[in-house]
């Protein structure tokens, strides 16, 4: 049985009915509606001496055992009448107990849809709510792995162009080496070297077939706090060869000749020292590009934007331009720098057109247009890099600032100049044409390089 029930007035009514009260928990007297009866115990899901459950009322009708009332403060409510179960200091009175924990109470046995959640079951609101991320940490998590994203993306591209780089030991130390002097010098070679064109490639630019190397151009690169200069040195220069090692592992004596000759017996080493003993300048930085890397450059970024003073057509580089601005792609390029048949003073004519056309494809190639797109970018990259030889010691970081420099020459920040000349038609003792440096202006700007000084405008 259930014993819960037994005994108490009404046969199963509320705990704390008044006297007689039949049933209803707060009115006054019976004339509740009978109590439902309870279940054998066998058959209560709450187990035995559990109350059974309410059956949900339909809205708008009164519950069974309790009088309909009105809003307000009336006599269902209670307060301090005879035979109310609620009222306080009556006879009868019994006091409030809140129904927690106990059967069919809030999270007590068989507890009502407001009870403990079960796998599977509903889920309230806040409950649904705190398994999706709020907004703003999924920003805040999208942001973080961009940058990651980038960061990655950056130091592999680093490690990638910077393997790209040809490293040769060029700038090697000797008895008697000019010391270091204030900014930066770089030396730069363009040299005529076949190295990676094709039988038809050197058919189309009109480079020969010669095997070996020699310089086109030279020039050194100062880098300083008194402005960047770039100074062509003119290929045909009549100097001292220093005693260096030939190819067949012999000594060479030390000579005069044309300094394009020690580019062609020893490559950059001996160029590099050639160029430190006759102008005491220590060099800092070497690059040296062949025509192939220059082709490959230029194509890259798409070209490079010239304006041509003069209608030129020349049998030997295949050059054949009209006057006026235009782009030059890379066939073009290599035959402008290298064509000089058409300049009066043929050698000194192409270095200021060599000089020109650098600090345009400087400007080109260190644009934001150029290095944020990675189709022009990348190509730049692996066709630039991948053919330039440098000094052991130059990374990217350093290339990066020899474009920039380059750039400012350009734009009118520093100034191009040549080796000042005393003689551009030299005749030498074996009866060669060479050009003989103005050893007493030479000298002024060789010191203002090393000192990094304003340079002179000498001539």
């Amino acid at each position: 049985m259930n014993t819960w029930q037994e005994g108490r007035p009404g046969g199963g009514g509320n705990p704390y009915g008044g006297n007689g009260g039949g049933g209803a928990a707060y009115g006054p007297g019976g004339g509740g509606a009978a109590a439902e009866p309870p279940l054998p115990a066998g058959l209560n899901p709450r187990g035995p001496g559990a109350p059974a459950p309410r059956q949900p009322q339909p809205q708008g009708q009164p519950q069974q055992g309790r009088p309909q009332q009105a809003p307000g403060y009336g006599p269902a409510q209670g307060y301090g009448q005879p035979g109310q179960g609620q009222g306080y200091g009556q006879p009868g009175a019994r006091p409030s107990v809140p129904a927690q924990g106990g059967p069919g109470g809030p999270g007590g046995p068989g507890s009502a849809p407001g009870g403990p959640i079960t796998p599977g079951g509903p889920q309230s609101p806040a409950t649904a709510r705190s398994g999706r991320w709020p907004r703003r940490r999924i920003i805040k998590w999208s942001v973080f792995g961009v940058l990651i994203a980038l960061m990655v993306t950056t130091v592999s591209t680093w490690f990638w162009a910077d393997s790209k780089l040809n490293h040769e030991s060029v700038l090697a130390d000797y008895p008697g080496r000019p010391a270091a002097g204030k900014g930066t010098n770089w030396l730069i070679v363009g040299s005529d070297s076949r190295n990676g064109l094709s039988d038809s490639q050197e058919e189309d630019l009109h480079t020969g077939h010669a095997g070996g190397k020699r310089s086109d151009s030279m020039m050194i690169l100062h880098v300083g706090d008194n402005g960047n200069t770039l100074m062509s040195i003119p290929r045909d220069s009549w100097v001292p060869i220093p005693e260096h090692t030939g190819e067949n592992g012999k000594p060479v004596k030390a000579t005069t000749s044309k300094i394009n000759s020690a580019f062609a017996s020893g490559g950059g080493k001996l160029l590099a020292q050639t160029v430190e003993t006759n102008t005491g300048i220590r060099i800092d930085h070497y690059a040296e590009i062949g025509f192939a890397g220059f082709v490959g450059i230029v194509d890259s970024v798409g070209g490079v934007d010239m304006c041509i003073e003069q209608d030129v057509k020349d049998k030997d580089s295949g050059l054949d331009l009209k006057a006026g601005c235009q782009s030059l792609n890379g066939t073009q390029a290599l035959a402008f720098v290298r064509q000089r048949h058409q300049m009066a003073d043929q050698d000194l004519g192409r270095m200021r057109n060599q000089q020109k056309f650098l600090g345009a494809l400087a400007k080109q190639a260190a644009s934001p247009a150029t290095v944020l797109n990675p189709f022009t970018f990348y190509p730049l990259v692996s066709s630039g890099l991948g053919t330039l030889i440098v000094d052991d010691d130059a990374g990217l970081t350093d290339l990066g600032s020899l474009f920039l420099a380059m750039k400012d020459v350009n734009g009118g920040s520093g100034k191009s100049i040549t080796v000042p000349i005393a003689n551009p038609d030299f005749k030498t003792n074996t009866g060669e044409s060479a050009v003989k440096w103005d050893a007493a202006k030479a000298k002024q700007v060789f010191d203002a390089f090393k000192n990094d000084t304003a340079v002179p405008d000498v001539k």
